[in-house]
């Protein structure tokens, strides 16, 4: 019948979302889709694999023909990250989920959100009632951690990137945009080449743009009330007053969402001043 839709994003949650989606449903009814952004980590097909046989069922990929390379997403935009998303997922990621949710029939969608991500989930069914959406890790309780528990004890290699200390699967072929302070300076650190490229592509946006185009910025109450929240990746010699990464304090690598074709839905969960300085989404690891 294939009507439950299992959305496979790489990351071990969806992975195993769509596990027990096949466990509550059965095979016959589940079909896995994978929205490729043509930028992920090599290690993701991999996993694919390994989870193609793990479900005895294929894993199918769909994905944004306009666009080559992510680079070209952020070029046609002059942005990278704003108040509502990165540009990249809305166009590689939510437009290719909803295009193929109007040509396609279902019954159900199968999302991997886990039991520490309770208002994103709300959020989905609320603001998305047409994904008439299931969250499986949700009915068994389950968190990241129990996710990445049940893949090794499958005997399956979780993804390199959680091995690499990160804690999501998204985007490693540039680095992700929503990645936070804490993420980008581990890439700084550990990926030079990487660092330098997104540093590069930041100033080049601002220069087609004329005004700062980052990745990361302090939402707080005082860079709001100095309309200067902005923090490059690397200084740019034209915006010498606004901040880079190196004037931030050190961070941890917090948890990201995993990027399944609604990246950024947590609109019910209110932000601290913390979380919105630091940018990232958080959800306990």
């Amino acid at each position: 019948m294939n009507d439950i839709i299992c959305w496979w994003s790489g990351g071990v949650t969806s992975a195993v979302a769509g596990k027990l989606a096949i466990d509550l449903y059965g095979i016959d009814r589940c079909r896995f889709v994978m929205i490729d952004t043509k930028n992920e980590d090599d290690d993701t097909y991999r996993f694919k694999t390994d989870c193609e046989k793990w479900y005895n069922k294929e894993i199918e990929i769909i994905s944004n023909k306009k666009y080559s390379c992510i680079q070209d997403v952020w070029i046609k935009y002059k942005s990278l990250n704003v108040a509502h998303g990165a540009v990249c997922s809305s166009e590689l990621k939510r437009a290719v989920r909803e295009e193929w949710q109007k040509k396609n029939n279902y019954k159900h969608q199968v999302f991997g959100f886990d039991i520490n991500e309770p208002n994103r989930a709300r959020a989905l069914a609320i603001n998305h009632p047409r994904t008439n959406p299931i969250f499986p890790l949700l009915f068994y309780g389950n968190s990241k951690r129990d996710s990445i528990n049940i893949i090794q004890n499958t005997g399956i290699e979780i993804p390199q990137m959680y091995k690499l200390g990160f804690r999501n699967n998204n985007c490693f072929k540039t680095g992700c945009v929503q990645g936070g302070m804490g993420y980008w300076q581990k890439i700084q650190l550990e990926y030079p080449d990487k660092f330098n490229a997104m540093a590069d592509m930041e100033h080049l946006l601002t220069k087609m743009r004329g005004k700062p185009v980052t990745m990361l910025k302090r939402q707080t109450k005082k860079t709001k009330e100095s309309g200067n929240c902005f923090v490059f990746l690397r200084k740019h010699p034209e915006y010498p007053q606004v901040e880079c990464l190196d004037d931030m304090p050190r961070c941890e690598v917090e948890p990201l969402f995993e990027c399944n074709g609604l990246c950024g839905i947590n609109d019910l969960s209110e932000r601290t001043e913390t979380e919105l300085e630091i940018n990232y989404e958080q959800t306990l690891f």
